[in-house]
């Protein structure tokens, strides 16, 4: 008789138990935990026996009908709650279970609880992100990982999202919309591309729009899959975009100047090059293109005999890092003669971030040219020096220009000129030391600083020692003037008379 009332009283705590299990708490209106349906299952209660749904609480399938399983409540929550078990095994090996919501930002869970055989599933408010500080007081991690400012996400090994912080929710929902699938993953194929433990650069589109949001994603192995985490760059490729376009328009610019350019970075490695220097140099565009070092430059152009060729290759590498620091000073600056006969004047210059620039100009022209004038000149002054006459050639400015060698005689001057050029007054100076008083040196002063209505006019001087001299004044016309002196041949004819009356 005893057995008999125990018993009835086990069944009926177990009777009370069931009920309790199955009793609703308060309903929270408006609040539907991202479930297809407009009307919450918050607070529902399932019991299963092993796969099979065998009570519910009232409310817990209102709209949900179909739902008579453990499989069919599994793809009923499998987007909000991914990480619910597949089978109820896990349940009951682990004994209870807290599910939380792939989004951290809404206040919900699902616990799960193995009692005497029964599986009990309950949808619960959890207190969401808000009151993380309190329910996982003691898992700083977590909080860290879901108060993170960029996305940090949890993949399985089929590539679906199983866990992700609120930057991440934040994201999907910009790119994609608010009304979006959590588990389908926001980069797709990433495992593929990305090594674990390293880093890649991907970007996405935002729906509507052409423009990209660029991240650095790192992958980290995990037991589940891999925990992903993703870095904004956008700033980074925006200024490398910025960059490349000034590369870009520098390049274009540099390409049409005839001047050969050679950017060394701060590694010494050719960083930039234009057309020019490639016809300046000889050297391949292969070679160019792969960036060679400062030093296989310079060894490549002396291979080609498109410079000097030094006496010894020991003093060649001395010349060559006395080159690179006067480069670097911005000090360097040479003229090569090649064995072909051209001439080049090359120019080391520093950039900013430690950055070399060489410049190659072909002055072959210039110092041709350079040369022929001076062979004229050296003509020309030949030339004069045959004359018997004294020349004096002053320039635009008034300054004496040259001289021949009867000149020199003449007035007891030699070519050889100091730092400042004589000019008029100082000429006229000395001759007046050697003159008698008159007053044409003063016209030829005052001829010679003219620069209208001049003509060619002749005047006599006489020396001090008795010498009389026909000095001719020729203006010519970008303003020189040519001053010669000629013995005066009547007075020579009568000195002569004179001495032979004598």
């Amino acid at each position: 008789m005893v057995d008999w009332i125990i018993l009835a009283v086990i069944g009926l705590v177990s009777a009370s138990l069931a009920v309790q299990w199955l009793l609703p708490r308060r309903r929270h209106r408006g609040d539907n935990f991202g479930l297809s349906s407009p009307s919450s299952l918050f607070d529902a209660v399932f019991l299963f026996d092993g796969d099979r749904l065998i009570s519910h609480s009232d409310i817990a399938l209102e709209g949900f009908d179909d739902l008579r399983d453990w499989p069919d409540l599994r793809r009923l929550l499998q987007r909000d709650f991914p990480s619910f078990p597949e089978t109820p095994e896990r349940i009951r090996h682990e004994g209870n279970m807290v599910i939380p919501a792939i989004d951290c930002t809404v206040e919900r869970d699902v616990l799960c609880e193995w009692i005497d055989g029964i599986v009990r599933v309950q949808l619960r408010d959890s207190g969401g992100c808000t009151s993380i500080a309190h329910r996982d007081s003691n898992d700083p991690i977590r909080l860290a990982m879901e108060r993170a400012p960029y996305p940090v996400w949890l993949l399985d090994r089929q590539s679906n999202v199983r866990w992700c912080n609120a930057a991440y929710i934040a994201l999907v929902r910009k790119v994609r919309g608010q009304d979006t699938d959590l588990t389908a993953p926001l980069f797709p194929g990433l495992e593929d591309d990305a090594k674990p433990s390293g880093k890649s650069r991907v970007s996405i589109s935002t729906e509507g729009s052409d423009s990209k949001l660029w991240f650095d994603l790192t992958l980290s192995d995990h037991p589940e899959g891999h925990l992903c985490y993703a870095v904004d760059i956008n700033a980074i490729v925006d200024a490398e975009t910025a960059q490349r376009k000034f590369v870009q328009t520098m390049t274009k610019t540099f390409a049409q100047l005839s001047i050969g350019l050679a950017i060394f970075d701060r590694n010494r490695q050719l960083a930039l090059f234009n057309p020019a220097l490639i016809d300046l140099t000889a050297l391949p565009p292969d070679f160019l293109s792969c960036r060679p070092s400062l030093s296989s430059f310079f060894d490549r152009l002396r291979d080609q005999h498109m410079m000097p060729e030094p006496k010894n290759y020991r003093g060649w590498r001395s010349q060559m890092n006395d080159l690179l620091e006067a480069a670097e000073d911005g000090n360097y600056q040479e003229t090569w003669s090649l064995p072909s006969g051209s001439v080049y004047s090359v120019s080391g210059r520093p950039h900013p971030d430690g950055a070399v620039a060489f410049l190659f100009e072909d002055i072959t022209a210039e110092i041709t040219l350079t040369r022929r004038f001076r062979s004229e000149m050296d003509l020309m002054q030949s030339i004069l020096d045959k004359l018997a006459d004294a020349i004096a050639v002053f320039g635009a400015d008034g300054t004496l220009a040259f001289t021949n060698y009867a000149y020199q005689e003449l007035w007891g001057e030699t070519d050889d000129s100091g730092f400042e050029p004589d000019s008029i007054l100082d000429v006229t100076r000395g001759w007046q030391d050697q003159c008698l008083a008159t007053p044409v040196l003063g016209e030829i002063r005052d001829f010679v600083a003219m620069r209208e209505n001049r003509s060619e006019w002749s005047a006599d001087l006489r020396l001090r020692n008795g010498t009389r001299l026909i000095c001719t004044l020729c203006p010519m016309q970008n303003g020189a003037t040519i001053v010669r002196f000629s013995p005066d041949a009547d007075a020579m004819i009568s000195q002569d008379i004179h001495q032979i009356s004598a």
